[in-house]
Protein backbone atom coordinates (compact mmCIF):
# COMPACT_ATOMS: atom_id res chain seq x y z
CA UNK A 1 0.00 0.00 0.00
CA UNK A 2 1.29 3.47 -0.92
CA UNK A 3 1.87 5.81 2.02
CA UNK A 4 -0.18 9.02 2.22
CA UNK A 5 1.44 12.04 0.63
CA UNK A 6 1.85 13.76 4.00
CA UNK A 7 3.98 10.89 5.19
CA UNK A 8 6.41 11.17 2.32
CA UNK A 9 7.00 14.91 2.41
CA UNK A 10 8.77 15.05 5.76
CA UNK A 11 12.05 16.92 5.52
CA UNK A 12 13.50 15.36 8.68
CA UNK A 13 16.30 13.02 7.69
CA UNK A 14 15.24 9.45 8.10
CA UNK A 15 11.92 10.27 9.77
CA UNK A 16 9.96 7.14 10.46
CA UNK A 17 10.46 3.80 12.15
CA UNK A 18 12.78 1.89 9.84
CA UNK A 19 15.63 2.24 7.42
CA UNK A 20 14.80 4.57 4.61
CA UNK A 21 11.39 5.61 5.94
CA UNK A 22 10.41 9.18 5.35
CA UNK A 23 12.41 9.72 2.15
CA UNK A 24 11.00 11.05 -1.06
CA UNK A 25 9.39 8.59 -3.43
CA UNK A 26 12.18 8.95 -5.93
CA UNK A 27 15.03 9.35 -3.45
CA UNK A 28 17.79 6.80 -3.25
CA UNK A 29 17.25 4.77 -0.07
CA UNK A 30 20.76 3.87 1.07
CA UNK A 31 19.64 2.58 4.47
CA UNK A 32 17.22 0.07 3.03
CA UNK A 33 19.78 -1.00 0.45
CA UNK A 34 22.34 -1.54 3.23
CA UNK A 35 19.83 -3.64 5.18
CA UNK A 36 19.04 -5.76 2.12
CA UNK A 37 22.72 -6.25 1.31
CA UNK A 38 23.46 -7.45 4.85
CA UNK A 39 20.44 -9.75 4.67
CA UNK A 40 21.53 -11.19 1.34
CA UNK A 41 25.08 -11.71 2.65
CA UNK A 42 23.73 -13.68 5.64
CA UNK A 43 21.44 -15.66 3.34
CA UNK A 44 24.39 -16.47 1.10
CA UNK A 45 26.33 -17.83 4.07
CA UNK A 46 23.38 -19.95 5.24
CA UNK A 47 22.73 -21.20 1.70
CA UNK A 48 26.37 -22.17 1.11
CA UNK A 49 27.15 -23.68 4.50
CA UNK A 50 23.79 -25.13 5.55
CA UNK A 51 21.40 -25.42 2.61
CA UNK A 52 23.80 -26.67 -0.07
CA UNK A 53 25.55 -29.31 2.10
CA UNK A 54 22.19 -30.74 3.19
CA UNK A 55 21.02 -30.93 -0.43
CA UNK A 56 24.26 -32.69 -1.37
CA UNK A 57 23.99 -35.28 1.42
CA UNK A 58 20.42 -36.04 0.33
CA UNK A 59 21.50 -36.40 -3.33
CA UNK A 60 24.32 -38.67 -2.18
CA UNK A 61 21.80 -40.89 -0.42
CA UNK A 62 19.80 -41.37 -3.64
CA UNK A 63 22.79 -41.63 -6.00
CA UNK A 64 22.73 -44.95 -7.84
CA UNK A 65 25.31 -45.54 -10.54
CA UNK A 66 25.03 -42.63 -12.96
CA UNK A 67 21.55 -41.59 -11.84
CA UNK A 68 19.25 -41.40 -8.85
CA UNK A 69 16.93 -43.85 -7.16
CA UNK A 70 15.91 -45.39 -3.86
CA UNK A 71 18.14 -48.46 -4.12
CA UNK A 72 20.36 -47.31 -1.24
CA UNK A 73 17.34 -46.89 1.03
CA UNK A 74 15.97 -50.27 0.02
CA UNK A 75 19.33 -51.89 0.76
CA UNK A 76 19.62 -50.25 4.16
CA UNK A 77 16.01 -50.86 5.17
CA UNK A 78 16.19 -54.51 4.09
CA UNK A 79 19.09 -55.21 6.44
CA UNK A 80 17.95 -56.65 9.83
CA UNK A 81 21.01 -55.04 11.45
CA UNK A 82 19.74 -51.58 10.53
CA UNK A 83 16.46 -52.02 12.38
CA UNK A 84 18.35 -53.42 15.35
CA UNK A 85 20.45 -50.25 15.40
CA UNK A 86 17.32 -48.08 15.08
CA UNK A 87 15.83 -49.98 18.00
CA UNK A 88 19.01 -49.37 20.01
CA UNK A 89 18.90 -45.64 19.30
CA UNK A 90 15.23 -45.32 20.19
CA UNK A 91 15.60 -47.42 23.34
CA UNK A 92 18.55 -45.34 24.55
CA UNK A 93 16.92 -42.02 23.65
CA UNK A 94 13.56 -42.78 25.28
CA UNK A 95 15.19 -44.14 28.44
CA UNK A 96 17.57 -41.18 28.67
CA UNK A 97 14.68 -38.77 28.12
CA UNK A 98 12.55 -40.21 30.92
CA UNK A 99 15.37 -40.42 33.46
CA UNK A 100 16.89 -37.04 32.59
CA UNK A 101 13.61 -35.10 32.64
CA UNK A 102 12.61 -36.56 36.01
CA UNK A 103 16.00 -35.83 37.60
CA UNK A 104 16.26 -32.40 35.97
CA UNK A 105 12.76 -31.46 37.12
CA UNK A 106 13.53 -32.39 40.73
CA UNK A 107 16.81 -30.46 40.56
CA UNK A 108 15.23 -27.41 38.90
CA UNK A 109 12.34 -27.52 41.38
CA UNK A 110 14.83 -27.44 44.24
CA UNK A 111 16.61 -24.44 42.68
CA UNK A 112 13.47 -22.42 41.97
CA UNK A 113 10.74 -23.44 44.42
CA UNK A 114 12.68 -23.97 47.63
CA UNK A 115 14.72 -21.74 49.91
CA UNK A 116 17.54 -24.27 50.26
CA UNK A 117 21.05 -22.85 50.79
CA UNK A 118 23.94 -22.68 48.27
CA UNK A 119 21.79 -22.60 45.16
CA UNK A 120 24.63 -20.93 43.27
CA UNK A 121 26.86 -23.93 44.00
CA UNK A 122 24.33 -26.49 42.80
CA UNK A 123 23.62 -24.42 39.70
CA UNK A 124 27.34 -24.50 38.88
CA UNK A 125 27.60 -28.24 39.50
CA UNK A 126 24.71 -28.89 37.10
CA UNK A 127 26.58 -27.08 34.34
CA UNK A 128 29.86 -28.99 34.70
CA UNK A 129 29.15 -31.45 31.84
CA UNK A 130 28.73 -28.48 29.47
CA UNK A 131 32.40 -27.60 29.89
CA UNK A 132 33.70 -30.97 28.67
CA UNK A 133 33.42 -33.07 25.50
CA UNK A 134 30.45 -35.44 25.55
CA UNK A 135 32.66 -38.50 25.84
CA UNK A 136 34.10 -37.29 29.18
CA UNK A 137 30.99 -38.66 30.92
CA UNK A 138 31.63 -42.09 29.40
CA UNK A 139 35.34 -41.85 30.21
CA UNK A 140 34.57 -41.06 33.85
CA UNK A 141 32.17 -44.00 34.09
CA UNK A 142 34.86 -46.30 32.73
CA UNK A 143 37.30 -45.08 35.39
CA UNK A 144 34.64 -45.73 38.04
CA UNK A 145 32.87 -48.90 36.87
CA UNK A 146 34.90 -50.29 33.97
CA UNK A 147 36.78 -53.57 34.02
CA UNK A 148 39.60 -51.76 35.82
CA UNK A 149 37.32 -49.20 37.45
CA UNK A 150 38.23 -47.99 40.89
CA UNK A 151 34.88 -48.99 42.42
CA UNK A 152 34.91 -52.49 40.93
CA UNK A 153 38.50 -53.09 42.08
CA UNK A 154 38.11 -51.53 45.52
CA UNK A 155 34.93 -53.36 46.50
CA UNK A 156 35.41 -56.52 44.46
CA UNK A 157 32.33 -55.83 42.35
CA UNK A 158 31.56 -56.93 38.81
CA UNK A 159 29.47 -54.03 37.54
CA UNK A 160 29.21 -54.26 33.75
CA UNK A 161 29.07 -50.67 32.53
CA UNK A 162 29.61 -51.31 28.82
CA UNK A 163 26.56 -51.47 26.58
CA UNK A 164 23.03 -50.16 26.96
CA UNK A 165 23.13 -48.95 30.55
CA UNK A 166 26.55 -47.43 30.15
CA UNK A 167 25.39 -45.36 27.18
CA UNK A 168 22.18 -44.39 29.02
CA UNK A 169 24.04 -43.30 32.15
CA UNK A 170 26.60 -41.29 30.20
CA UNK A 171 23.92 -39.60 28.09
CA UNK A 172 21.83 -38.75 31.15
CA UNK A 173 24.82 -36.91 32.61
CA UNK A 174 25.49 -35.25 29.23
CA UNK A 175 21.88 -34.11 28.68
CA UNK A 176 21.20 -33.10 32.29
CA UNK A 177 22.49 -29.47 32.10
CA UNK A 178 20.38 -28.59 29.05
CA UNK A 179 17.24 -30.00 30.67
CA UNK A 180 17.94 -28.20 33.95
CA UNK A 181 18.47 -24.85 32.24
CA UNK A 182 15.20 -25.15 30.33
CA UNK A 183 13.17 -26.33 33.35
CA UNK A 184 14.67 -23.67 35.63
CA UNK A 185 13.45 -21.09 33.13
CA UNK A 186 10.00 -22.68 32.93
CA UNK A 187 9.63 -22.91 36.72
CA UNK A 188 10.92 -19.36 37.22
CA UNK A 189 8.14 -17.69 35.22
CA UNK A 190 5.36 -18.90 37.55
CA UNK A 191 2.47 -16.65 38.55
CA UNK A 192 1.86 -16.51 42.32
CA UNK A 193 -1.88 -15.76 42.03
CA UNK A 194 -3.08 -19.33 41.28
CA UNK A 195 -1.12 -20.58 44.29
CA UNK A 196 -2.71 -17.95 46.52
CA UNK A 197 -6.15 -18.90 45.22
CA UNK A 198 -5.45 -22.60 45.82
CA UNK A 199 -4.37 -21.83 49.39
CA UNK A 200 -7.56 -19.84 50.04
CA UNK A 201 -9.58 -22.79 48.76
CA UNK A 202 -7.82 -25.07 51.23
CA UNK A 203 -5.53 -27.00 48.85
CA UNK A 204 -2.46 -28.61 50.39
CA UNK A 205 1.06 -28.75 48.95
CA UNK A 206 0.44 -32.02 47.06
CA UNK A 207 -2.82 -30.80 45.55
CA UNK A 208 -1.21 -27.50 44.50
CA UNK A 209 1.68 -29.40 42.91
CA UNK A 210 -0.56 -31.57 40.72
CA UNK A 211 -3.27 -28.99 40.01
CA UNK A 212 -1.19 -25.82 39.64
CA UNK A 213 2.54 -26.53 39.23
CA UNK A 214 2.48 -29.38 36.72
CA UNK A 215 -0.16 -27.81 34.43
CA UNK A 216 1.83 -24.56 34.54
CA UNK A 217 5.06 -26.18 33.35
CA UNK A 218 3.64 -28.88 31.07
CA UNK A 219 4.96 -27.17 27.95
CA UNK A 220 8.35 -26.68 29.60
CA UNK A 221 8.45 -30.38 30.43
CA UNK A 222 7.48 -31.24 26.87
CA UNK A 223 10.17 -28.94 25.47
CA UNK A 224 12.77 -30.45 27.81
CA UNK A 225 11.76 -33.98 26.84
CA UNK A 226 12.13 -33.39 23.11
CA UNK A 227 15.36 -31.43 23.60
CA UNK A 228 16.87 -34.32 25.57
CA UNK A 229 15.60 -36.83 23.03
CA UNK A 230 17.27 -34.88 20.22
CA UNK A 231 20.60 -34.69 22.06
CA UNK A 232 20.53 -38.35 23.05
CA UNK A 233 19.64 -39.76 19.64
CA UNK A 234 22.38 -37.71 17.93
CA UNK A 235 25.13 -38.22 20.52
CA UNK A 236 28.28 -39.80 19.17
CA UNK A 237 31.04 -39.56 21.78
CA UNK A 238 29.54 -41.48 24.69
CA UNK A 239 28.43 -44.54 22.65
CA UNK A 240 31.88 -44.69 21.04
CA UNK A 241 33.64 -44.91 24.41
CA UNK A 242 31.25 -47.00 26.50
CA UNK A 243 28.84 -48.61 24.02
CA UNK A 244 30.92 -51.70 23.31
CA UNK A 245 28.97 -53.81 20.81
CA UNK A 246 25.82 -51.74 21.39
CA UNK A 247 25.73 -49.67 18.19
CA UNK A 248 23.47 -46.65 17.67
CA UNK A 249 22.70 -44.60 14.54
CA UNK A 250 25.41 -41.97 15.11
CA UNK A 251 28.05 -44.67 15.43
CA UNK A 252 26.73 -46.49 12.37
CA UNK A 253 27.26 -43.35 10.27
CA UNK A 254 30.86 -43.22 11.48
CA UNK A 255 31.36 -46.93 10.82
CA UNK A 256 29.92 -46.75 7.30
CA UNK A 257 31.92 -43.68 6.28
CA UNK A 258 35.23 -43.95 8.16
CA UNK A 259 35.37 -47.70 8.62
CA UNK A 260 33.95 -49.04 5.36
CA UNK A 261 34.16 -45.96 3.08
CA UNK A 262 30.53 -46.59 2.14
CA UNK A 263 29.44 -43.01 1.54
CA UNK A 264 26.05 -43.75 -0.01
CA UNK A 265 24.87 -45.96 2.84
CA UNK A 266 26.39 -43.57 5.37
CA UNK A 267 24.37 -40.73 3.87
CA UNK A 268 21.19 -42.83 4.03
CA UNK A 269 21.71 -43.41 7.75
CA UNK A 270 22.42 -39.68 8.13
CA UNK A 271 19.08 -38.79 6.52
CA UNK A 272 17.32 -41.32 8.76
CA UNK A 273 18.96 -39.75 11.83
CA UNK A 274 17.94 -36.28 10.63
CA UNK A 275 14.21 -37.06 10.58
CA UNK A 276 13.60 -37.68 14.32
CA UNK A 277 15.90 -34.77 15.16
CA UNK A 278 13.85 -32.41 12.94
CA UNK A 279 10.58 -33.63 14.42
CA UNK A 280 11.79 -33.34 18.02
CA UNK A 281 13.21 -29.87 17.36
CA UNK A 282 9.93 -28.60 15.93
CA UNK A 283 7.92 -29.94 18.88
CA UNK A 284 10.41 -28.42 21.32
CA UNK A 285 10.11 -25.01 19.63
CA UNK A 286 6.28 -25.10 19.76
CA UNK A 287 6.31 -26.16 23.41
CA UNK A 288 8.74 -23.38 24.30
CA UNK A 289 6.49 -20.72 22.74
CA UNK A 290 3.41 -22.07 24.50
CA UNK A 291 5.21 -22.15 27.85
CA UNK A 292 6.12 -18.46 27.87
CA UNK A 293 2.70 -17.44 26.53
CA UNK A 294 1.21 -18.58 29.86
CA UNK A 295 2.62 -15.58 31.75
CA UNK A 296 1.04 -12.16 31.21
CA UNK A 297 1.93 -8.60 32.17
CA UNK A 298 -0.24 -8.80 35.29
CA UNK A 299 1.46 -11.90 36.67
CA UNK A 300 2.88 -11.77 40.18
CA UNK A 301 6.31 -13.45 40.59
CA UNK A 302 6.28 -16.49 42.84
CA UNK A 303 8.84 -16.17 45.66
CA UNK A 304 9.63 -19.37 47.61
CA UNK A 305 9.11 -19.15 51.36
CA UNK A 306 11.24 -20.85 53.95
CA UNK A 307 9.98 -24.29 55.01
CA UNK A 308 12.70 -26.21 56.91
CA UNK A 309 11.34 -29.70 56.21
CA UNK A 310 10.70 -29.09 52.50
CA UNK A 311 13.96 -27.15 52.02
CA UNK A 312 15.89 -29.96 53.69
CA UNK A 313 14.30 -32.56 51.43
CA UNK A 314 15.10 -30.50 48.33
CA UNK A 315 18.69 -30.01 49.50
CA UNK A 316 19.08 -33.77 50.04
CA UNK A 317 17.68 -34.50 46.57
CA UNK A 318 20.00 -31.93 44.96
CA UNK A 319 23.02 -33.44 46.74
CA UNK A 320 22.14 -36.97 45.61
CA UNK A 321 21.84 -35.80 41.99
CA UNK A 322 24.98 -33.64 42.14
CA UNK A 323 27.21 -36.42 43.51
CA UNK A 324 27.37 -38.49 40.25
CA UNK A 325 28.16 -35.36 38.24
CA UNK A 326 31.02 -34.44 40.57
CA UNK A 327 32.23 -38.04 40.74
CA UNK A 328 32.44 -38.49 36.97
CA UNK A 329 34.22 -35.18 36.34
CA UNK A 330 36.38 -35.55 39.44
CA UNK A 331 37.62 -39.06 38.59
CA UNK A 332 38.68 -37.91 35.11
CA UNK A 333 40.71 -35.07 36.62
CA UNK A 334 42.20 -37.44 39.20
CA UNK A 335 43.12 -40.04 36.56
CA UNK A 336 44.95 -37.37 34.57
CA UNK A 337 47.55 -37.24 37.37
CA UNK A 338 47.97 -41.03 37.67
CA UNK A 339 50.99 -42.75 36.15
CA UNK A 340 49.37 -45.98 34.91
CA UNK A 341 45.71 -46.57 35.64
CA UNK A 342 44.91 -48.66 37.70
CA UNK A 343 48.22 -50.46 38.29
CA UNK A 344 50.45 -47.58 39.30
CA UNK A 345 48.48 -44.79 41.00
CA UNK A 346 51.60 -42.69 41.65
CA UNK A 347 51.13 -38.94 41.16
CA UNK A 348 52.71 -37.64 37.95
CA UNK A 349 52.57 -34.76 35.49
CA UNK A 350 53.82 -36.88 32.59
CA UNK A 351 50.32 -37.15 31.14
CA UNK A 352 50.51 -33.40 30.52
CA UNK A 353 54.18 -32.98 29.65
CA UNK A 354 54.74 -36.17 27.62
CA UNK A 355 51.48 -36.65 25.80
CA UNK A 356 51.36 -39.65 23.47
CA UNK A 357 48.89 -38.08 21.04
CA UNK A 358 49.94 -37.46 17.48
CA UNK A 359 51.60 -34.01 17.29
CA UNK A 360 51.62 -33.81 21.09
CA UNK A 361 49.55 -30.92 22.40
CA UNK A 362 49.19 -29.36 18.96
CA UNK A 363 45.57 -30.50 18.73
CA UNK A 364 44.78 -28.48 21.87
CA UNK A 365 46.24 -25.34 20.32
CA UNK A 366 44.37 -26.15 17.11
CA UNK A 367 41.15 -26.27 19.14
CA UNK A 368 41.91 -22.90 20.72
CA UNK A 369 42.61 -21.35 17.30
CA UNK A 370 39.49 -22.89 15.75
CA UNK A 371 37.38 -21.77 18.71
CA UNK A 372 38.70 -18.19 18.52
CA UNK A 373 37.94 -18.07 14.79
CA UNK A 374 34.48 -19.55 15.39
CA UNK A 375 33.84 -16.95 18.10
CA UNK A 376 34.81 -14.07 15.81
CA UNK A 377 32.94 -15.31 12.74
CA UNK A 378 29.97 -16.48 14.78
CA UNK A 379 29.45 -13.16 16.56
CA UNK A 380 29.52 -11.18 13.31
CA UNK A 381 27.14 -13.53 11.46
CA UNK A 382 24.74 -14.07 14.36
CA UNK A 383 24.59 -10.33 15.11
CA UNK A 384 24.08 -9.48 11.43
CA UNK A 385 21.33 -12.09 11.09
CA UNK A 386 19.60 -10.90 14.27
CA UNK A 387 19.75 -7.28 13.06
CA UNK A 388 18.23 -8.22 9.70
CA UNK A 389 15.46 -10.24 11.40
CA UNK A 390 14.69 -7.31 13.73
CA UNK A 391 14.71 -4.57 11.07
CA UNK A 392 13.52 -6.30 7.89
CA UNK A 393 9.91 -7.46 8.15
CA UNK A 394 9.86 -8.46 4.48
CA UNK A 395 10.76 -11.73 2.73
CA UNK A 396 14.52 -11.43 3.35
CA UNK A 397 14.11 -11.08 7.12
CA UNK A 398 11.64 -13.98 7.29
CA UNK A 399 13.88 -16.28 5.23
CA UNK A 400 16.94 -15.39 7.31
CA UNK A 401 14.99 -16.23 10.47
CA UNK A 402 13.74 -19.55 9.07
CA UNK A 403 17.11 -20.69 7.70
CA UNK A 404 18.91 -19.40 10.79
CA UNK A 405 16.92 -21.74 13.02
CA UNK A 406 17.43 -24.78 10.77
CA UNK A 407 20.93 -25.77 12.03
CA UNK A 408 19.53 -26.45 15.52
CA UNK A 409 17.65 -29.41 14.04
CA UNK A 410 20.63 -30.85 12.14
CA UNK A 411 22.72 -33.41 14.07
CA UNK A 412 26.42 -32.56 14.18
CA UNK A 413 27.46 -35.77 12.43
CA UNK A 414 25.03 -35.13 9.59
CA UNK A 415 26.32 -31.59 9.08
CA UNK A 416 29.96 -32.72 9.19
CA UNK A 417 29.30 -35.51 6.69
CA UNK A 418 27.47 -33.05 4.46
CA UNK A 419 30.54 -30.80 4.47
CA UNK A 420 32.68 -33.72 3.30
CA UNK A 421 30.37 -34.35 0.35
CA UNK A 422 29.87 -30.67 -0.53
CA UNK A 423 33.36 -29.19 -0.13
CA UNK A 424 35.82 -31.99 -0.77
CA UNK A 425 35.36 -32.00 -4.55
CA UNK A 426 38.60 -31.56 -6.47
CA UNK A 427 38.74 -28.19 -8.18
CA UNK A 428 35.91 -26.71 -6.15
CA UNK A 429 36.31 -23.23 -4.71
CA UNK A 430 35.80 -24.46 -1.14
CA UNK A 431 38.48 -27.11 -1.68
CA UNK A 432 40.99 -24.31 -1.05
CA UNK A 433 39.95 -24.15 2.61
CA UNK A 434 38.59 -27.68 3.01
CA UNK A 435 41.48 -29.26 4.92
CA UNK A 436 42.15 -26.21 7.11
CA UNK A 437 41.33 -24.96 10.58
CA UNK A 438 39.12 -22.32 8.97
CA UNK A 439 36.79 -24.98 7.59
CA UNK A 440 36.49 -26.52 11.06
CA UNK A 441 35.66 -23.09 12.49
CA UNK A 442 33.02 -22.51 9.81
CA UNK A 443 31.44 -25.89 10.54
CA UNK A 444 31.26 -25.07 14.25
CA UNK A 445 29.76 -21.64 13.55
CA UNK A 446 26.88 -23.02 11.53
CA UNK A 447 26.43 -26.03 13.80
CA UNK A 448 25.61 -23.67 16.69
CA UNK A 449 24.36 -20.73 14.64
CA UNK A 450 20.74 -21.00 15.79
CA UNK A 451 21.60 -20.52 19.46
CA UNK A 452 23.72 -17.47 18.67
CA UNK A 453 20.96 -15.99 16.51
CA UNK A 454 18.30 -16.48 19.20
CA UNK A 455 20.47 -14.91 21.89
CA UNK A 456 21.34 -11.87 19.77
CA UNK A 457 17.71 -11.47 18.64
CA UNK A 458 16.47 -11.49 22.23
CA UNK A 459 18.89 -8.71 23.12
CA UNK A 460 17.99 -6.60 20.08
CA UNK A 461 14.26 -6.84 20.86
CA UNK A 462 14.93 -5.14 24.20
CA UNK A 463 16.24 -1.96 22.52
CA UNK A 464 13.61 0.76 22.18
CA UNK A 465 12.83 2.04 18.67
CA UNK A 466 13.29 5.57 20.01
CA UNK A 467 17.06 5.15 19.67
CA UNK A 468 16.75 4.48 15.93
CA UNK A 469 14.32 7.36 15.52
CA UNK A 470 16.59 9.79 17.39
CA UNK A 471 19.59 8.74 15.30
CA UNK A 472 17.63 9.15 12.07
CA UNK A 473 16.38 12.59 13.08
CA UNK A 474 19.98 13.65 13.72
CA UNK A 475 20.93 12.57 10.20
CA UNK A 476 22.52 9.24 11.06
CA UNK A 477 22.39 6.47 8.49
CA UNK A 478 21.44 2.87 9.30
CA UNK A 479 25.14 2.00 9.43
CA UNK A 480 25.86 4.92 11.79
CA UNK A 481 23.02 3.86 14.07
CA UNK A 482 24.23 0.27 14.03
CA UNK A 483 27.83 1.26 14.79
CA UNK A 484 27.28 3.99 17.37
CA UNK A 485 24.01 2.95 19.04
CA UNK A 486 22.98 -0.66 18.51
CA UNK A 487 26.34 -2.41 18.85
CA UNK A 488 27.36 -0.56 22.07
CA UNK A 489 23.99 -1.38 23.65
CA UNK A 490 24.19 -5.11 22.87
CA UNK A 491 27.96 -5.47 23.23
CA UNK A 492 27.76 -7.52 26.48
CA UNK A 493 25.39 -9.94 24.76
CA UNK A 494 27.67 -10.17 21.72
CA UNK A 495 30.60 -11.00 23.99
CA UNK A 496 28.56 -13.76 25.63
CA UNK A 497 27.63 -15.10 22.17
CA UNK A 498 31.33 -15.14 21.27
CA UNK A 499 32.17 -17.05 24.45
CA UNK A 500 29.34 -19.48 23.65
CA UNK A 501 30.79 -20.21 20.20
CA UNK A 502 34.25 -20.58 21.76
CA UNK A 503 33.07 -23.00 24.45
CA UNK A 504 31.05 -25.19 22.13
CA UNK A 505 33.83 -25.30 19.54
CA UNK A 506 36.27 -26.47 22.21
CA UNK A 507 34.14 -29.45 23.26
CA UNK A 508 32.28 -30.48 20.10
CA UNK A 509 33.13 -33.82 18.53
CA UNK A 510 30.39 -35.09 16.24
CA UNK A 511 30.40 -32.15 13.79
CA UNK A 512 34.15 -32.24 13.16
CA UNK A 513 34.94 -35.96 13.35
CA UNK A 514 34.77 -36.36 9.54
CA UNK A 515 36.64 -33.12 8.80
CA UNK A 516 39.83 -33.50 10.83
CA UNK A 517 43.12 -34.76 9.43
CA UNK A 518 46.58 -35.37 10.96
CA UNK A 519 47.39 -31.71 10.42
CA UNK A 520 44.09 -30.34 11.70
CA UNK A 521 43.38 -32.60 14.67
CA UNK A 522 41.31 -31.11 17.49
CA UNK A 523 41.45 -31.83 21.21
CA UNK A 524 38.03 -33.48 21.56
CA UNK A 525 38.85 -35.93 18.77
CA UNK A 526 42.24 -36.57 20.35
CA UNK A 527 40.52 -37.65 23.56
CA UNK A 528 38.54 -40.25 21.61
CA UNK A 529 41.63 -41.49 19.73
CA UNK A 530 43.70 -41.76 22.92
CA UNK A 531 40.97 -43.70 24.70
CA UNK A 532 40.57 -45.98 21.69
CA UNK A 533 44.33 -46.65 21.77
CA UNK A 534 44.20 -47.53 25.48
CA UNK A 535 45.98 -44.37 26.68
CA UNK A 536 43.22 -43.55 29.13
CA UNK A 537 45.27 -41.37 31.48
CA UNK A 538 46.46 -39.25 28.58
CA UNK A 539 42.86 -38.99 27.39
CA UNK A 540 41.94 -37.80 30.88
CA UNK A 541 44.71 -35.18 30.76
CA UNK A 542 43.48 -33.87 27.42
CA UNK A 543 39.92 -33.73 28.78
CA UNK A 544 41.10 -31.80 31.82
CA UNK A 545 42.97 -29.30 29.65
CA UNK A 546 39.85 -28.76 27.54
CA UNK A 547 37.78 -28.11 30.66
CA UNK A 548 40.42 -25.71 31.99
CA UNK A 549 40.43 -23.68 28.76
CA UNK A 550 36.62 -23.52 28.66
CA UNK A 551 36.38 -22.47 32.31
CA UNK A 552 39.03 -19.81 31.71
CA UNK A 553 36.94 -18.42 28.83
CA UNK A 554 33.89 -18.39 31.09
CA UNK A 555 35.84 -16.58 33.81
CA UNK A 556 36.91 -13.92 31.30
CA UNK A 557 33.25 -13.48 30.31
CA UNK A 558 32.27 -12.91 33.94
CA UNK A 559 34.99 -10.28 34.35
CA UNK A 560 33.85 -8.48 31.20
CA UNK A 561 30.22 -8.60 32.36
CA UNK A 562 31.20 -6.99 35.66
CA UNK A 563 33.12 -4.25 33.87
CA UNK A 564 30.07 -3.43 31.75
CA UNK A 565 27.80 -3.58 34.78
CA UNK A 566 30.00 -1.17 36.79
CA UNK A 567 28.17 2.15 37.19
CA UNK A 568 29.74 5.21 35.64
CA UNK A 569 31.57 7.61 37.95
CA UNK A 570 29.95 11.02 38.58
CA UNK A 571 31.15 13.51 36.04
CA UNK A 572 32.60 10.85 33.77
Amino acid sequence: MTAPASATTSTAPGAGHGPGMGRGAGAFDGDRLFLKLVGLAVLAGLAIFVGWPMIVVFLKSVAVGGGYGIDNYVKVFAAPKFWTIVGHSLAVSVTVTVITVVLAFVYAYALTRSAMPMKWLFHGIALLPVFAPSLVQALGLVFLFGRNGIINRTFGLDIKIYGFWGVVTADVLYCFPQAVLLLVTALSVADARPYEAATVLGAGPVRKFFDVTLPGVKFGLLAAAFLVFTIAITDFGNPMVIGGDYTVLANEIYNQVSGQMNFQLGSVVAIVLLLPALFAFQIERIANRRQFALVGDRSVPLVPRRAPLFDGAMLAAAILIAIPILAVVGIVIYASFVKTWPYNMTFTLNNYTQNTAQNGLQSLWNSVIVSLMAAGIGVVLAAAAAWVVAKDKGPVGRVVNALGLLPAAIPGMVLGLAYVFAFNAAGGVMALVYDTLLMLAICNVFHYFSQGLLTASTSLRQISKSFDEASSCLGGSAFDTLRHVTVPLVLPTLISVGVFFFMRSMVTLSAIIFLISPGTGLAAATVMLLDDAGSTTHAAAFSTLIMAVVLAALAILKVVERLFARPARPGA
